[in-house]
């Protein structure tokens, strides 16, 4: 199983439950398909677009189980990320963890499956 991550908003997050479904957080909505990292890439993702916020919420994937949908696709330097083209069951998640900040304003994240 190849488990990719998703940050978003708790709010948002508790939206998509309401539904049964997550259209994605405003980047995605603009972009047009749902942004997910790898174990590898979920730091840097944190820093780099949610430094010092709070109240974010960590869902993992099974990212086999989004098929077709799901692209790989070159970001950053052209490391390939998931991309998700179109919404997401919030059946599909395995688990939805908070993402606290730690007292150095830094995300902590748990301890995250290692990439298939």
């Amino acid at each position: 199983m190849a488990m990719i991550y998703k940050i978003c908003r708790a709010a948002e997050w508790q939206d998509a439950t309401r539904s049964g479904l997550f259209h994605g957080a405003p980047v995605d909505l603009r972009d047009g398909y749902i942004h997910f990292s790898t174990a590898e890439q979920v730091a840097d993702t944190a820093a780099r677009h949610f430094a010092g916020q709070s109240d974010l919420l960590l869902i993992a994937v099974d990212a086999d189980a989004l098929g077709a949908k799901l692209k790989w696709e070159p970001a950053r330097g052209g490391t390939l990320f998931p991309h998700l083209y179109g919404t997401l069951p919030v059946s599909t998640a395995l688990w939805v963890k908070p993402l606290p900040l730690d007292a150095a304003g830094r995300h902590r994240l748990p301890p995250l499956a290692a990439d298939c």
